[in-house]
């Protein structure tokens, strides 16, 4: 028996007889409404980490936290010598359960103060003992599992949370074998109906994938033996939610994927995974394309194997993983694996890196709103790497700009950025960086961040630090300033899409601010932008004006005749009045034409309002309704200063926005020396008529971009 094995058993017997003490000590508790339904509870999150070798204090712990969670310990019981070694571990635990998503909370949104620093505290535990946040990820799966009876409202809730925080969480710190199960609940209570057919399709598949998996198992197992190689070879379940997510990113159907089928095969080192890998190559052909080397390049969370995928018997494709006991160990367990080097005291450096990261996270921020969405950037996304002019290497967001690299060097060279070289070329703020890329910011000498670098749709920052680095600039300004600077910006807003006839005070309401002014502010300091005002426009006009109803228009020509509803008068011949273009959801009038149907106009239209005064019988009531094509004409006015390639850059911007350029007419204006375009345009609605003026007018040259009135 090696020394190793010793170890092993004189652990478990320390975890028996203190698991044992704190058994006996339930017992001599007097009944109490919960009892067994708490001792019980403790007992199940205990069987789900018994596989991760955690320490018998802590388990130990898992069986009295649920009792103290439900007030039938109190902080008086946990003084008792029976349960004073045990006392941290379990307000370690219940510090961590504080934390919960707020009611009717959505992805995207921030979270309040208070959930912020419940959950800065769990990331804090992560730190200080990350074993504690593996219990509370275990209590997330027990939850999971009593929820298959409860209402749907709260499997929809414990799926949310699970699926924003605590499969990710798994994920990061690598734990799979409770990530795997966490994801499939969370699937199942959100998305039912595509589980339940996917669980279906695998049930009744079962025996035949099972009779094939044997079949595979035996014939590497005589390769393998041939070549001298001692390995062992299992089957491993694909689970559905991953099952789901392939068949989305591939756009497959369930028989197309090639890893419904899959074995493992764990070895005694590294260099025997190559040779084995070679084995399996030659035996069956391997799929071009679908060979990934873990091993010399690990993933993130120093998740090591070899993945490739073979047409094995009967043409049937199969995936194959191979590692080492060792990776195998870790993958299944992730940083669970390394509990007895930091319980020595002697923590290796992978462990100490696999948890450092945690660390940036706990610097407090002013209000703490953004943590949420710092932790998916800096903490569940990929990382790419720049190197700085000195040659240092400097760890970003995915999808990360040169301001986010400013923002990372420090706070003011974010501030006082105004351009950027990469690898000696000047690129837009808005370049995505990759890989290896060498960064140079270029500062001015006054700190000017500007506030269309906080609108994500413009794409000037990926990192949500780097955001609230410039949120809190605005916000330490003054506030007649951002009153002041707030009102241009709403002004300008309503005035680019010829929006007149609005009450400010509602669109400040839409947008849950008590008026104006406090609206003015919050666009001034930044926490609004001025995509917010379109998409409140958008839904206060919903709500006064149904859609549309429309027949299908050519794309190709904007006059086409259109069929609207009109009162007490049916389908008739219609045309978009060319004056005011309306776009949905503005509120319209019909008038009825000589020889050209009716005509639609916007309500506030200056021409209709001439022909309402002259003709009044000929107004007819009209409202929007759904339409094949969802697009309708607008006219968009644009100055700028000429330049090779303006046209081109004009074109793909909308382009990018899905909206289709019918007609483009220019010619310069002598006295300012501009060129002046008009642009009619199909466009899908109001916010994003709103960002496609915004985009154009942060191209270069361009001096102004209105929608025609």
């Amino acid at each position: 028996m090696s020394a190793s094995d010793v170890k092993k058993i004189r652990n478990q017997s320390d975890m028996n007889d203190i698991v044992q003490g704190v058994r006996q000590y339930l017992a001599t508790l007097p009944a109490k409404d919960g009892l067994d339904l708490a001792i019980e509870e403790g007992e199940q999150i205990a069987a789900i980490i018994e596989p991760l070798g955690l320490p018998a204090k802590i388990v130990a712990a898992v069986h009295i936290h649920s009792l103290f969670r439900k007030k039938i310990l109190s902080s008086n019981h946990l003084k008792n010598k029976e349960l004073k070694n045990l006392s941290r571990y379990v307000i370690g635990l219940e510090q961590l359960n504080q934390f919960s998503l707020p009611d009717n909370w959505q992805p995207g949104e921030s979270l309040a103060v208070q959930q912020s620093e419940a959950l800065r505290k769990m990331l804090l535990a992560v730190v200080s003992d990350v074993r504690l946040v593996l219990v509370r990820i275990a209590e997330q799966l027990y939850r999971l599992r009593e929820a298959r009876k409860a209402p749907q409202a709260v499997q929809q809730s414990l799926a949310l949370e699970t699926r924003e925080i605590y499969a990710p969480l798994a994920n990061r710190l690598g734990v799979w074998q409770l990530k795997w199960e966490l994801e499939d609940y969370a699937f199942r209570y959100d998305n039912p109906d595509a589980y339940l057919g996917i669980a279906k399709a695998l049930k009744e598949k079962r025996v035949e994938r099972e009779g094939f998996i044997e079949t595979v198992k035996t014939l590497l197992q005589q390769e393998l033996k041939l070549h001298g190689i001692n390995a062992e070879v299992s089957g491993r379940p694909k689970h559905i939610y991953s099952i789901w997510r392939k068949m989305q990113r591939k756009d497959r159907g369930l028989d197309s994927l090639y890893d419904i089928r899959a074995v493992r095969i764990l070895v005694r080192d590294v260099s025997e995974c190559y040779v084995v890998l070679g084995i399996v190559h030659n035996l069956w052909p391997y799929m071009s394309g679908e060979f990934d080397d873990y091993i010399a390049n690990p993933k993130e969370n120093d998740y090591r194997s070899l993945h490739t995928a073979v047409i094995g018997p009967k043409g049937k494709t199969i995936e194959v993983q191979i590692r080492s006991h060792h990776m195998h160990n870790h993958a299944e367990l992730g940083v669970a694996a390394h509990w007895r080097y930091k319980e020595g005291r002697h923590s290796p450096a992978v462990f100490d890196q696999k948890i450092s990261f945690l660390r940036q996270l706990l610097e407090p921020t002013d209000d703490g709103a953004d943590l949420l969405d710092q932790i998916r950037d800096n903490f569940f996304e990929d990382r790419i790497y720049a190197v700085s002019p000195k040659g240092d290497v400097v760890e970003l967001a995915a999808k990360a700009t040169p301001l986010d690299f400013a923002y990372h060097v420090h706070t003011q060279v974010g501030h006082r950025c105004r351009g950027a070289k990469i690898n000696g070329r000047i690129v837009p703020l808005t370049h995505q960086v990759v890989n290896g890329d060498q960064i140079e910011i270029i500062t001015g000498s006054l700190a000017q961040p500007s506030r269309d670098w906080l609108n994500p749709k413009l794409g000037y920052l990926a990192g949500a630090r780097a955001r609230t680095k410039v949120r809190n600039w605005f916000r330490q300004q003054d506030r007649d300033q951002h009153l002041r600077q707030g009102r241009e910006i709403l002004d300008r807003e309503l005035a680019r899409l010829s929006e007149k006839d609005v009450s400010t005070d509602e669109i400040a309401t839409r947008l849950k601010h008590k008026d104006t002014e406090s609206l003015c502010v919050s666009l001034g300091v930044g926490d609004l932008t001025s995509a917010a005002i379109a998409t409140a426009l958008q839904k206060l006009r919903g709500d006064e004006v149904p859609k549309l109803k429309s027949r299908r228009q050519s794309k190709r020509k904007s006059n086409t005749p259109q069929s609207t509803a009109v009162t007490g008068v049916g389908d008739l011949l219609c045309n978009f009045a060319r004056c005011c273009r309306p776009v949905p959801p503005e509120a319209i009038v019909g008038y009825i034409t000589q020889g050209r149907g009716i005509s639609i106009h916007r309500q506030d239209c200056g021409n209709f309002l001439g022909l309402n005064q002259r003709s009044p019988e000929r107004v007819l009531e009209t409202s929007w309704g759904e339409s094949d094509t969802r697009s309708y004409p607008v006219d968009l006015t644009l100055h700028a200063f000429d330049r090779a390639g303006l046209i081109r850059d004009i074109t793909a911007v909308l382009a990018d926005d899905n909206a289709h350029v019918l007609n483009l007419k220019s010619h310069t204006d002598k006295k300012s020396m501009q060129v002046i375009m008009v642009l009619s345009l199909e466009i899908r609605d109001l916010p994003t008529l709103s960002t496609a003026i915004t985009r154009l007018e942060q191209l270069p040259n361009v001096v102004s971009v209105r929608r025609k009135a």
